[in-house]
């Protein structure tokens, strides 16, 4: 009970852990009790993550129970109970499922499927997979009864079926019966869901297995079956199905529901493909070829075999699929071309649309054999199944018009059942067009048989689109034959169902009072009458010819005018149609409904009664019924005598009033149009009848529809004479369409009259004209001007001009005829309408066939193997397209050639090809999306290669642009590119589906497959992948949906799932709305509905830039993005100033954005070559974007637009900017300083003087800001900038020169000098003399401010480099050269000429020369020497320190008198002014200095040349000049290194000193930090220095020797305790000081010294902190190298020893 007792104490969470089963028992109990009572959003949840795997695997059975009840609770209940899925579920299979107790087995089912229910059911599956793989039978049927029992509740949506299908053939193979038994039910559970889709997978189990399970299958019901179980997602699904139980089940509306619940499966879809490609016969390709048929079968009879599994895997079967084409078009053995037959079907079937590239028309049906025919159906069938018919329509319409009736019957029975698979929206018109042309030649054909497939055809497609859509290309078809077409309709069977609008409908079922006729021409009697009648009519009327799709109300259904009229405007579904009727009915139909003094006074030969009878038939008109209205009796009673020769303009006024009334309110037809249009047209011109007799058109062109009514109005004008009518119909056809819309106009017919007004002699109808191009051009776009190319020059550019004031326009909106053109088709009928408009353009323009251009002879030029002669034939192919402007898809194995050079080793061919490919899209408009798959994808390729990236894209944009997305978003070539781990090339790709995917309306489902690479992306190693990731996941989620795009996170890992569910989670949010139909609001073009590839070029950039903003979402933008991308399509223009307005709003915030480590990453990258490294003469494209990439994170985007603009007013914009920032933010602008200093770079390239000086102010203050800020420029920032600012230092302007210096000044406050020295001397080198003298002269004045420590590499290099430029020609450079040396000569004394080395005579003369001149005094340079170097370290101190005191204190007021002193070298005084204020200024510091540094300093000014007492290091002080180096620190320590290798003794213990103090200070060695190397360095220089110089001195007290190697060592083993900054230190710089460190030990000079062997002691110890503290892979690098260097130089020994 004392045990008991203990753990009763402990809380639940522990006694569930307990080693005591009784303790976890109770704990699982109070566990129950807890899940069951407490939130689910309670944090309680979490203390049981790692527990509850443990509930379920509890080693007793009684508390595994327990347990397994309080987890199926904790599951239910808890929101973080996904995370325990796998191992829970793994732990149920394992250990629950085994035990012999059923109800255990119950609990560890229930939590399966409850893991399931909260959206975890791929991972349950996938351990229930695993199961069945186990060797216990007793789990594998619990696994297969737990799977059988989801999918019964859940559905085959929920539940993968194809991974459980792949097991069950293992499954019935078992041993054990229940295995077999279960396997079954779960059989006949899944053939419940998919039916015959489940049949092929199991045709290879035991024959008596299949026998029972067809017999269970044959019991299944047929009613599909419902899910019962839902997801937390699908609650509303579960409260519909909870309604309709307890309704006492299905109800009507759930039709839908369930047919949408249950997916339609493929039975392709759960096979494995099989690769088939490697099993060839390694002689195929030789057999195929072979003379004699039989080895030819041979080959192909292997092929068969292949073929015939039922899925074949994905590769380049093109080669076998040209040899096979091959032997069907050629060989003469009939037998073998049915077998190849036989083996492209197979190869289409198993490939499907992976087969689609290598779609092409099999041209062998002049065989009449019946088993040839046959299999080539069977080929071209399933060929068809692979691609489009939009895809092979060129090749099928080519075949069409061959002689041979055999081929012409087999193409057209072809098209028939290809036709079967179409529905209305996969036939649209621009298909159907050409299609119904070429079938209406066959149905008029010679031959009987060619005839009735061209009826079946027809038929065919009559069924599928519709009599609507139809009935246009058949108007001139006569009653027989329109009957037999119906008749072939009629017994036309369709693959997909029959799915039509109410046209269809009724078509199926006639109704009383309406038989729909394919012709138009009525009976004698009126529409009224007809309509009347019940029964079938003689002639009703037809639809008319063009319109679109509409809605009919059932009421209307009974039939056209009466009831089913009235309550509309006008007629809106149906054209009228009616006979010319004689003037006695028109008179006597007239009668009926006017007053008889009305009918006498219409042709009074006085003018008041003709008014006042027009008044009485306008009244009459107003009042009647538009059923009882006889329009063409009305208008032929207007016509009467006068006519539309009325005299008095007030009759003829009313006169046209009237026509406008009678066309509005009654049943106008085109015969009626026909009888007052020409009086219209004449009348048109008038100048006070003449807005009357435009609005009488404008309600015919309402009532008849617009095209063709202004088709007629523009030919009769044009049939007359006077150029005022001429123009005024030009006037009113211009506003005309911009009241209706394009839509369905006659382009061709337009622009014939056009020209014809062009060249009309009358300048107001040439200027109508123009105007009404230019109404049309915002309909066309630029394709337009193609067709006035030929006119005149001055005739042109008026054109250009018009075109060009349209620019940026949108079409307006249609006001007039939206009834007519809306109804009913939504969106598919507005976009059958675009596309004609698109379509009659491009079917307008000329096209040259190129086909016999492109002969085997170019072909093999742009094959050969010699560049030049590839080149060759890349012109000639240019040259051609360039030559025919647009050209027929016929290009021969063209595409073939140019897709091997895409692929070509010369990157110029590369580019080439990517132009001439671009000139084909233009050429051959959409016809090019035939070459997508085989050409296009491969552009894309090329997207990773940096020099062709932006002509690729260039590329793919064009070939978009005229073939849409579509073919582009198809199959699985797009995944495939994404997939590849390049992050160029996935850069590319993210960035151009984040442009177009916005655009779009609909995507194909294959976007899908893009989805797992989209997330691999968002967790890229590349940066910038990832923001271009982030920035198309909306896109993405706006077309696939949030469900889909979350469901494809299953397969994550854990981690990353969270973190990409919070990525979408935010998508979610900012996700822009699908482009909005191009309704009733919206215009042809501004609101999408023309395509895009006639959109002027200002329209397409307004979208572009909508999409860009678009496709980077900001939390801040989001509500901007959402309301453009919704009212893009109703708003037009003026929705794109939306973005601008939110734009200037946001550039009152920060220009520079902080990214954290930003920077850093940058300079990872350009280390680990990830970027471009900035190194360039003149900077390429590559660089510019990828500076632009790298900046979008970092820098506004109004910012960035201004600062790569192509205009300089915009850069020196962005400059003012920038200076106007500076101050407020210098944070954003240090985190950005890589990254500015780059841009302004490629400004030092720009011509534009304003935007260099502007850059050139920027520099100073930003230098100045920095200097302020105690910022150190990065290596990486200084060798990305300082060598391009040292080439503008040559420039001719002196005031650019005199800026540049001034840079270079300042920029020594951020910079070490000495690695200053190293850019300046490379700038010494350049071609510009102008650039080599400031240069030198620069040099001269770091010198002189600095000392000769500051040369690099060493004095000597540096020195001999400058006397070089002695003997140049230029006498600036020799001058800058001997002024420079003169100045080291002052500082270093004589020293300097065994520096420089030998110089020729002439140049050593006129160096001497120049010395002799000079004011300096050699002879004190050496004392002068020893004595100023303390002095300078304490004068850049003061001045550092001084900093904030004001600029004129910098050390830059130093150099630049130093600069101006370099100049008058010759006269200047022996002592510098400065080092006397200098020293001023360090005597009035003495005073507060208390430690040993004031004895130096007193020495000095004493010129007592005496031994300086050292302090020890253990206990010397921080000199209170190092302290006060806080102004400037990064510079102050530079300066102090430099003081290391000073050739002066004591100035180099002083430093070295100084350097040791702060090493011992925690608190203060971290800002040695970044300056190791540079110390070692310098440290090593002064070892050299002391072995070569110092210890050959015998003039130098050895004793000082001894102090400075003590100082050396000490100072070296201060920096290898911290072992922080020794870490830093690198492997080169490791190898030269272990390599002088040893030369110390073995020099035996050192033992000479009376401190000798203390040296080498500490020499030993130094070593040994080296190895201990350094990185230990740079010390392994080091001491490897010196043992390579060793053991080369003991080789060398030996063989000249032996040798």
């Amino acid at each position: 009970m004392g045990d008991d007792s203990e753990w009763m104490k402990l809380p639940i969470d522990q006694k569930c852990e307990h080693k005591l089963w009784k303790a976890r028992l109770n704990g699982y109990e109070e566990a129950l009790k807890l899940f069951q009572k407490i939130d689910d959003k309670s944090p309680e949840w979490s203390k049981y993550l790692g527990l509850i795997k443990k509930f379920v695997t509890d080693s007793n059975a009684v508390a595994q129970l327990k347990g397994l009840e309080a987890a199926l609770a904790y599951v239910e209940n808890a929101h973080v109970a996904g995370k325990t899925t796998g191992e829970v579920a793994s732990g149920v299979v394992n250990k629950v499922f085994n035990q012999p107790k059923a109800r255990a087995k119950e609990l560890g089912v229930d939590i399966c499927l409850m893991y399931i229910e909260i959206e975890k059911g791929e991972a349950v599956q996938e351990e229930l997979l695993k199961g069945l793989d186990n060797k216990n039978p007793k789990i594998i049927v619990a696994c297969i009864e737990t799977l059988r029992k989801a999918l019964s509740e859940f559905g085959s949506k929920i539940i993968s079926l194809k991974p459980i299908i792949k097991v069950l053939p293992k499954l019935f193979e078992s041993r054990e019966k229940a295995v077999r038994d279960e396997a079954k039910l779960l059989a006949v559970e899944i053939y419940r869901w998919i039916r015959d889709a489940l049949r092929p997978p199991l045709q290879n189990i035991n024959s008596v297995q299949l026998k029972e399970l067809e017999e269970e299958w044959v019991k299944v019901s047929s009613a599909a079956p419902k899910q019962t179980r839902f997801l937390r997602s699908q609650q509303e699904l579960k409260a519909k199905f909870e309604q309709q139980q307890a309704a006492g089940g299905d109800g009507d509306g759930g039709d839908d529901d369930e047919e949408e619940a249950v997916p339609q499966v493929d039975a392709y879809e759960l096979l494995e493909a099989v690769e088939i490609l490697s099993k060839l016969p390694k002689d195929f390709y030789e057999k195929i070829e072979a003379k004699k048929w039989q080895e030819r079968k041979e080959a192909l009879e292997a092929v068969e075999l292949l073929v015939k599994n039922p899925k074949l895997e994905s590769g380049d079967y093109a080669d076998l699929v040209k040899v096979l084409k091959k032997v069907v078009g050629k060989d003469t053995n009939v037998m073998l071309v049915a077998l190849a037959a036989k083996c492209l079907a197979g190869l289409a079937s198993g490939l499907r649309k992976k087969f689609g590239q290598y779609a092409g028309h099999v041209k062998k049906f002049k065989e009449k054999k019946p088993q040839v025919v046959q299999a080539l159906q069977e080929a071209i069938d399933a060929i068809f199944l692979t691609t489009t018919l939009q895809n092979i329509s060129e090749d099928v319409l080519a075949v069409m018009d061959n002689k041979n009736p055999t081929i012409k019957q087999q193409t057209s029975l072809f098209i028939a059942r290809s036709f079967r698979h179409c529905t209305p929206s996969t036939l649209p018109k621009s298909l159907l067009k050409p299609f119904c042309a070429a079938l209406l030649k066959h149905i008029n054909d010679s031959a009987p048989e060619v005839r009735d497939a061209g009826f079946e055809a027809l038929g065919t497609a009559l069924k599928v689109a519709g009599e609507k859509a139809v009935n246009p290309f058949l108007a001139d078809v006569d009653k027989l034959k329109l009957d037999r077409i119906k008749e072939c309709a009629e017994k036309v069977e369709l693959v997909y169902g029959k799915k039509t609008g109410a046209a269809e409908k009724k078509e199926g079922k006639p109704v009383a009072g309406k038989t729909p006729a394919l012709s138009g021409t009525a009976g004698d009697k009126e529409i009224k009458d007809a309509a009347a009648k019940p029964g079938p009519q003689k002639k009703a009327p037809a639809v008319k010819p063009g319109g679109p799709p509409k809605k009919s109300k059932p009421a209307a259904a009974a039939g056209m005018g009466g009831a089913g009229a009235k309550g509309k405007k006008g007629p809106e579904t149906k054209e009228i149609f009616e006979s010319e009727l004689s003037i006695e009915v028109c008179e006597e139909k007239a009668a009926a409904v006017l007053p008889a003094s009305c009918i006498q006074q219409l042709d009074s030969g006085n003018w008041k009664e003709r008014l006042a009878s027009m008044e009485e038939f306008q009244k009459a008109v107003e009042l009647m019924e538009r059923s009882e209205m006889p329009c063409q009796a009305l208008v032929r009673m207007l016509a009467k005598k006068p006519g539309w020769k009325e005299t008095n303009f007030q009759v003829m006024q009313m006169k046209l009033h009237i026509v406008a009334l009678i066309a509005q309110k009654g049943n106008f037809s085109k015969t009626s149009a026909q009888v007052v249009l020409d009086g219209l047209v004449d009348k048109v011109g008038d100048v006070k009848c003449g807005s009357n007799a435009k609005e009488a058109m404008t309600a015919i062109a309402e009532a008849c529809q617009l095209p063709w009514t202004a088709e007629q109005v523009v030919a009769m004008a044009f049939s007359q004479k006077n150029p005022k009518n001429q123009s005024e119909t030009l006037n009113w056809l211009s506003n005309a369409i911009k009241e209706f819309g394009f839509s369905g106009l006659n382009v061709k017919a337009f622009i014939s009259n056009v020209k014809t007004a062009l060249a009309a002699t009358n300048p107001a109808v040439r200027t109508s004209a123009i105007t009404l191009l230019g109404v049309m051009y915002l309909y066309v776009g630029p394709p337009l001007r193609m067709f006035f190319e030929d006119e005149k020059p001055a005739l042109l550019s008026q054109i250009d001009a018009e075109f060009e004031k349209m620019q940026g326009q949108t079409a307006p909106a249609p006001t007039r005829g939206i009834s007519r053109h809306s109804g009913g088709s939504g969106d598919d009928g507005e976009e059958e309408e675009q596309e004609d408009v698109g379509n009659d353009v491009v079917d307008l323009l000329p096209r040259t066939d190129i086909g016999d251009k492109i002969t085997a002879e170019l072909v093999a030029k742009i094959g050969d193997k010699n560049w030049k002669i590839r080149k060759e034939g890349l012109d000639e192919v240019a040259s051609i397209i360039n030559d025919a402007k647009f050209i027929q898809p016929n290009i021969g194995e063209l595409p073939a050639a140019l897709k091997n050079r895409l692929n070509d080793s010369n990157k110029i061919l590369v580019q080439q090809t990517l132009s001439i490919l671009q000139q084909l899209a233009t050429a051959m408009g959409p016809n090019i999306k035939q070459h997508v798959k085989n050409l296009g994808i491969h552009y894309i390729l090329l997207l990773l290669q940096n020099n062709v990236r932006a002509a690729a894209l260039a590329t793919v944009n064009a070939w978009a642009e005229q073939t849409g997305m579509k073919e582009w978003l198809e199959g699985e070539d797009l995944s495939e590119e994404l997939k590849k781990e390049n992050p160029f090339l996935r850069q590319e790709l993210l960035g151009w589906l984040a442009d177009k995917l916005p655009t779009l309306r609909s995507v194909p489902s294959d976007l899908l497959l893009c989805v797992p690479h989209l997330y691999s992306c968002l967790e890229d190693r590349n940066g910038d992948v990832r923001k271009k990731a982030q920035d198309a996941l909306p896109f993405f989620m706006m077309h696939l949906g949030f469900e889909k795009m979350a469901k494809a996170t299953s397969k994550l890992k854990p981690t990353s799932k969270d973190q990409v569910l919070a990525m979408l989670e935010k998508a979610k949010a900012n996700m822009p709305a699908k482009p909005a139909p191009p309704a009733k609001a919206s215009s042809r073009v501004g609101g999408g509905a023309a395509p895009a590839k006639f959109q002027p070029a200002s329209a397409l950039a307004e979208d572009s830039g909508s999409n860009t903003m678009e496709s980077k979402p900001d939390p801040k933008k989001a509500k901007v993005g959402g309301a453009s991308s919704k009212t893009k399509g109703v708003q037009g223009k003026k929705v794109l100033n939306k973005p601008t307005l939110k734009e200037d709003d946001d550039k009152s915030g920060p220009i520079f954005i902080i990214v954290p480590n930003g920077k850093e990453q940058r300079m990872k990258d350009e280390k680990g070559l990830k970027v471009l490294k900035w190194n360039f003469t003149t900077p390429r494209d590559e660089y510019i974007e990828q500076l632009k990439t790298q900046m979008s994170s970092c820098v506004a985007k109004w910012l960035q637009d201004e600062m790569f603009h192509a205009d300089f007013q915009h850069h020196n914009k962005a400059l003012a900017v920038m200076i106007e920032h500076l101050e407020n933010e210098k944070d954003g602008v240090i985190s950005c300083l890589d990254l500015i200093l780059k841009w302004l770079t490629l400004r030092f390239f720009d011509t534009n003087t304003s935007v260099l000086m502007k850059t050139l102010e920027y520099l100073k203050l930003l230098f100045n800001m920095l200097s302020q800020e105690e910022y150190h420029l990065t290596e990486n920032e200084a060798s990305s900038f300082i060598p391009y600012l040292i080439i503008k230092v040559g420039e001719p302007k002196d005031v650019i020169r005199k800026d540049v210096r001034a840079i270079l000044n300042r920029m020594c406050l951020i910079y070490p000098a000495s690695k200053m020295f190293t850019f300046i001397m490379e700038g010494t080198k350049s071609k510009n003399s102008k650039q080599r003298a400031e240069c030198l002269e620069e040099l001269g004045c770091l010198v002189e401010s600095y000392g000769m420590n500051v040369c690099q590499p060493t004095p000597g290099k540096a020195l001999k480099e400058m006397a070089t430029h002695i003997g140049d020609r230029d006498n600036t450079v020799r001058n800058a050269a001997l002024n420079t040396i003169v100045t080291v000569y002052n500082v270093h004394g004589d020293q300097v000429f065994k520096l420089i080395g030998n110089l020729s005579e002439k140049d050593m003369s006129m160096l001497e020369e120049r010395i002799k001149r000079s004011a300096k005094r050699p002879s004190a340079a050496p004392v002068r020497q020893a004595e100023e170097k303390p002095q300078r370290i304490q004068n850049i101190s003061a001045n550092a320190s001084m900093l904030r005191k004001g600029p004129a204190e910098d050390m830059s007021s130093k150099l630049n008198q130093n600069r101006n002193m370099g100049s008058h070298s010759e006269t200047a005084h022996t002592v510098p002014r400065e080092f006397q204020l200098d020293l001023d200024e360090i005597e009035n510091d003495n005073g507060t200095v208390k430690c040993e540094m004031p004895a130096l300093v007193q020495h000095k000014l004493d010129d007592i040349f005496e031994p300086v007492l050292i302090p020890e290091p253990k206990i010397r002080a921080v000199s209170p000049h190092f302290d006060d180096m806080h102004s400037s620190i990064a510079s102050t320590i530079n300066c102090v290194i430099s003081q290391v290798a000073s050739g002066d003794i004591n100035t180099s213990i002083q430093a070295l000193a100084q350097i040791d103090e702060v090493f011992r200070q925690e608190d203060k060695a971290e800002v040695m930090s970044g300056h190791i190397d540079q110390f070692l360095i310098a440290t090593l220089m002064q070892l050299r220095l002391i072995y070569n110089t110092h210890m050959a001195d015998e003039k130098l007290d050895k004793d000082e020797i001894a102090k400075l190697y003590s100082c050396i060592i000490g100072s070296m083993i201060s920096l290898f305790q911290v072992e922080s900054l020794a870490r830093e230190a690198s492997a080169g710089v490791l190898k030269d000081l272990m390599h002088g460190l040893i030369t110390l030990m073995l020099d035996s000079r050192v033992e000479d010294l009376e401190e000798g062997e203390q040296v080498i002691r500490s020499v030993n110890l130094l070593v040994l902190r080296v190895l201990e503290k350094s990185d230990q892979t740079n010390i392994l690098r080091c001491t490897r190298h010196l043992c390579i260097i060793c053991w080369n130089f003991c080789t060398q020994k030996y063989f000249s020893y032996y040798w």
